[in-house]
């Protein structure tokens, strides 16, 4: 029997696994003129997806011994019409053809084997369209993962993290609300995910931050290991899904919108500052109230995006020519990287080696944040400087030079960094001196040196 969701790829594994045949000997009862997607190692993609044509779901219904209109309302691809395959004088003939899964009709995910066998009576792999927000098992806690990357794992164990699962109890109210405001309950997730996945990348450098390691190293298993790059992209989404869906409420409620119309001046307009009521109060909705004054830190965030939009909104301002005016909507830019790509990437970087090597293999994610730190303090004290010329001459000159004196020291700071890092990857002295412009002996003796103490 289908699952409900089920790629029909997947389904067709299953029958040849209960017929004790390899799958791709059942395939040969359709015609296909391509192949499913691959890894870069080779491997074919579990995301891999069929679309057939009217004849080709006829043999399906006879081989699985069910009406079509069974299968119609389970498999999401079983209806999809693919003109190549439809029309022309082999339509009669039953044909399917390869594409990706969420090019038909979207992510999909692996399903629960025991969810499976209760269902089928076979603890086989299935692999289920299934919206992020939907990634839980909530009847055997666990956390159901991407169909398109190159990992073997199937699901993470929630035993030890139960906040996750009562997350996922929590959506549907979220997602309720959200139809009441007249928003998508997937705006809404989109948004709360792409918030909180950055606040996941900045963590890495948030002293104060304790609550994702454990949780991280939970997901693992009981510890990351040695293998910390990957686990953070592995366990990130079940790892941030609590305050996903905790920004997600907040987000829409109105005292919230209120809070940000206050903290932007309301009618007349001032810079957020560290006090901002409105981060304080979503800092607190996730359980951190020293967060408050590091988002309002941040800007060009979804989530300054988003305030900027409510507060334009209320005063009947236009944003930038070309800006969309959807508070929830996420630039593609902000959007999350996704964990199959992030995979690929670690890959690559860790194929690489020596001076071309790849800068996230061979500089450690704390470093690197640091780094980002304090380029993004230095670009905090130039922002201060917007409207600086009136006043007083010593005014203004006090102003300029301390701002200007204060953003140089930081990246002076990021420039010995950033070339220590780069001499630990094996980037020849003499390039990096040539690049920051200094001396390779004066920045030779500046690398020996603990950076921190410059």
């Amino acid at each position: 029997m289908p699952l409900a969701g089920e790629l029909t790829a997947s389904l067709i594994d299953r029958v040849a696994d209960r017929y004790g045949l390899p799958a791709a000997g059942v395939l040969r009862l359709w015609t296909c003129r391509n192949s499913p997607a691959r890894h870069d190692g080779g491997g074919v993609r579990a995301d891999a997806e069929v679309v057939l044509n009217e004849a080709g779901r006829a043999v399906l219904a006879e081989l699985c011994g069910v009406e079509p209109t069974v299968l119609a309302r389970a498999l999401p691809a079983f209806t999809v019409d693919d003109p190549k395959i439809g029309t022309g004088r082999e339509a009669a003939v039953a044909q399917a053809r390869w594409r990706a899964a969420g090019a038909v009709a979207g992510p999909a995910a692996f399903g629960c084997r025991l969810c499976t066998a209760r269902r089928t009576g076979a603890a086989v792999r299935a692999v289920r369209y299934v919206p992020r927000w939907q990634r839980v098992c909530v009847r055997h806690g666990r956390w159901l993962l991407s169909a398109d990357a190159d990992q073997p794992l199937e699901h993470l164990d929630l035993g030890s993290v139960p906040e996750v699962v009562a997350a996922q109890r929590r959506w549907p109210g979220v997602a309720r609300r959200a139809g009441r405001a007249g928003v998508e309950p997937e705006q809404a997730f989109q948004l709360a995910h792409a918030v909180v996945a950055r606040w996941w990348e900045q963590a890495l450098y948030w002293e104060q931050e304790e609550v994702w390691p454990y949780r991280l190293h939970q997901l693992a298993g009981g510890s990351v290991g040695d293998e910390l790059a990957k686990w953070r992209i592995v366990g990130r989404d079940a790892a941030i899904f609590p305050e996903v869906v905790a920004v997600a409420g907040a987000l829409l409620e109105p005292a919230m919108a209120e809070l940000a119309w206050r903290a932007s001046g309301g009618l007349r307009p001032r810079a957020r500052d560290t006090g901002d009521a409105f981060c304080r109060r979503l800092g607190e909705r996730v359980g951190r109230a020293w967060l408050g004054p590091l988002l309002a830190a941040d800007t060009g965030s979804p989530l300054s995006d988003f305030t900027g939009a409510v507060v334009r909104a209320r005063r009947g301002e236009a944003g930038p020519p070309g800006w969309r005016e959807d508070p929830w909507h996420v630039k593609r830019e902000q959007q999350p990287a996704t964990m199959a790509g992030q995979l690929r990437i670690l890959a690559a970087e860790q194929q690489s080696g020596g001076s071309g090597s790849r800068w996230r293999a061979t500089v450690s994610a704390e470093h690197r944040c640091h780094i980002t730190q304090l380029v993004d303090e230095a670009r905090e004290e130039l922002v201060e400087l917007r409207g600086v010329h009136s006043g007083t001459t010593a005014e203004v000159a006090r102003t300029l030079l301390e701002h200007l004196s204060r953003s140089a020291a930081l990246i002076d700071q990021a420039i010995v960094h950033t070339a220590a890092a780069a001499v630990t990857a094996g980037v020849a002295l003499e390039e990096i001196a040539a690049w920051s412009r200094l001396p390779a002996q004066e920045l030779a003796e500046i690398v020996a040196a603990d950076p921190d103490d410059g």
